[in-house]
């Protein structure tokens, strides 16, 4: 089946991409190196392409993988990475000054096995920092042949107009999906007339839009979801189950899966959304990948819709500690289950 390509900048890609942080870090231990490199070749052999991770993605181990298992394909796929969250000795660090973002474009150029990393995204507004210094460097970082593009992550509509005042700005990132919709608060509107690509992350909720869904009593202790988002207490984790009711209906009738549904309702929402699902299991990624070729209904998608509402998810989407270094918008309710 022909799969009508997307837009990033001037790039066309397929709807989905792969989002490359769970090979390495966050919700458990990361990927035996042999098996997180034949993901990535897999991914690419399937027609996957635009590779989405960050410096900070395993303490920069992500990009090293890709660099390693990809370096011979570079020219199959958009490769994306990110700055700002980074590291030094083990410890994470947020540093959006000019020099800072200079030293770890460089640093990724190399863990990369590359010349021109196609999109650069600032990964988290930075408070002591003005954004249009930030984008200033990464505009002299395009113009050295160093970047191609610029994007942002999890900041909200008043950053992306300064920064694209500056620059224009290619994609903007923010988690999007049926349980998280805070980017119809603002920015996606704001992608829409300013011709940015919505890099939707965590399309399948970190593995909640599934079936069966993901049980946090399983989780390794390393797993973040044990302690940076709250959906996923026990006692919210319970209350938010019953969601998943209406998401197996319309699987069932759409003849997909329900991470593939997911996925197809974010594809719904607009033709610059591109969700960048992660998986480490390759027959996850073969079902996500399949996913850019399900067109839901729209009569089905204002159904998903309804039964989605923002205000029925229980619980906030970060701790406190998580909320206070990304600026995309909140709804009022936010915060009080």
């Amino acid at each position: 089946m022909s799969v009508m390509k997307r837009k990033i900048g001037d790039r066309d890609v397929y709807p989905v991409g792969l989002g490359c942080m769970n090979i390495t870090h966050a919700y458990g231990p990361p990927l035996d190196e042999t098996a997180a490199k034949a993901l990535l070749v897999r991914a690419v052999d399937l027609g996957c392409d635009f590779l989405d991770t960050a410096t900070i993605y395993g303490f920069g181990r992500s990009e090293e993988l890709i660099g390693e298992a990809l370096r011979h394909r570079r020219g199959e796929f958009l490769l994306a990475s990110k700055c700002v969250l980074g590291f030094r000795d083990g410890q994470r660090t947020l540093d959006a000054r000019p020099e800072a973002i200079r030293a770890a474009c460089e640093a990724s150029l190399k863990r990369l096995q590359t010349d021109t990393i196609d999109l650069y995204y600032m990964h988290r507004p930075d408070a002591n920092v003005p954004i249009e210094d930030s984008v200033g460097a990464l505009a002299e970082l395009v113009a050295e042949g160093k970047i191609r593009m610029i994007g942002l992550s999890e900041m909200g509509e008043a950053h992306l107009r300064r920064a694209h005042a500056v620059h224009p700005i290619a994609a903007m990132q923010s988690e999007y999906s049926l349980w998280v919709r805070n980017p119809e608060i603002a920015v996606k509107a704001a992608c829409e007339e300013l011709g940015v690509a919505l890099v939707a992350f965590s399309p399948v909720g970190r593995g909640f839009l599934a079936d069966p869904p993901v049980d946090p009593a399983s989780f390794h202790d390393a797993d973040l979801r044990r302690s940076m988002f709250p959906r996923f207490l026990p006692e919210n984790y319970a209350r938010n189950l019953p969601l998943l009711d209406e998401a197996r209906a319309c699987a069932q009738e759409a003849g997909c899966s329900v991470a593939q549904l997911a996925l197809a309702w974010t594809l719904a929402k607009g033709k610059n959304v591109i969700p960048i699902p992660g998986t480490t299991n390759l027959s996850h990624l073969e079902d996500n990948h399949a996913a850019g070729a399900i067109t839901l209904p729209a009569e089905m998608v204002a159904r998903l819709d309804r039964h989605f509402l923002p205000e029925k998810a229980v619980g906030p989407r970060y701790t406190p500690m998580g909320q206070a270094v990304v600026s995309t918008e909140m709804y009022d309710f936010e915060g009080r289950a």
